[in-house]
């Protein structure tokens, strides 16, 4: 079984992904107690798109997500660096791309929105990242981040923190085809910024208007931001 560290090697973090995508959907609907399809709609909710619009779900992983958004009507397509990930989802049937969130395979400013969910953690150098996903949107197109960050009330964050480093392992274990990677998956949790500086990340980006929105106590935050 295969794990990354927080350095984040690609080539670690992709074959790590590989491993779980067997039974990946499964795994995160069991660990986040049936959470993930409401951040999945609250998700497609904050990116406001429609018939017309052009999306990029990045780290869309087995195109789950993808299929949410593609429900509000637009054409969307799901892009990962994991193969293993997006050949399990293979019987979803949306557009499917592979290819790395720091050099994007496609051209300046074709999508009117781009999101990502629980991937950015994942990406070696998420600042570089979040320039690719405003070189590849329009001038006014719009970028929701969907991502773990930092409960906001103490009770929700010691429970939380005891979760991520005691019962979600335990529960990996049982579920996951490679469960060494939820162990990362905690580390990562509590390595990442929380909300005020994940916005001046963003910002520092160059996306305008960044804002965010807390979600089952801050356990999860849409960040929402605007194309200049």
């Amino acid at each position: 079984m295969s794990r990354a560290t927080l350095e984040k090697d690609p080539h670690e973090v992709a074959s790590m992904f590989d491993a779980v995508a067997r039974r990946y959907d499964l795994t995160n609907t069991v660990l986040s107690l049936g959470q993930d399809r409401f951040w999945r709609r609250a998700t497609r909710a904050a990116l406001r798109i429609g018939p017309g619009d052009k999306v990029l779900d990045l780290a869309a992983g087995t195109a789950v997500s993808t299929v949410e958004l593609a429900a509000s009507g637009a054409w969307c397509v799901a892009a990962d660096f994991s193969v293993g990930m997006l050949a399990a989802g293979r019987q979803r049937d949306v557009p499917k791309v592979a290819g790395d969130a720091t050099r994007l395979p496609f051209a300046d400013g074709v999508f009117d929105a781009v999101t990502i969910s629980f991937g950015l953690r994942n990406v070696v150098n998420h600042t570089a990242g979040l320039r690719e996903m405003a070189r590849v949107t329009r001038p006014g197109g719009r970028l929701v981040v969907c991502e773990f960050s930092t409960p906001t009330n103490r009770l929700i964050a010691t429970a939380y923190k005891e979760y991520l480093m005691q019962a979600l392992p335990r529960i990996a274990r049982t579920v996951s085809s490679n469960p060494e990677a939820y162990v990362y998956l905690a580390e990562s949790i509590r390595a990442w910024p929380d909300q005020p500086a994940l916005a001046r990340e963003i910002a520092d980006a160059g996306w305008s208007s960044v804002r965010w929105r807390n979600l089952t106590g801050g356990i999860v935050a849409l960040h929402a931001a605007t194309k200049p």
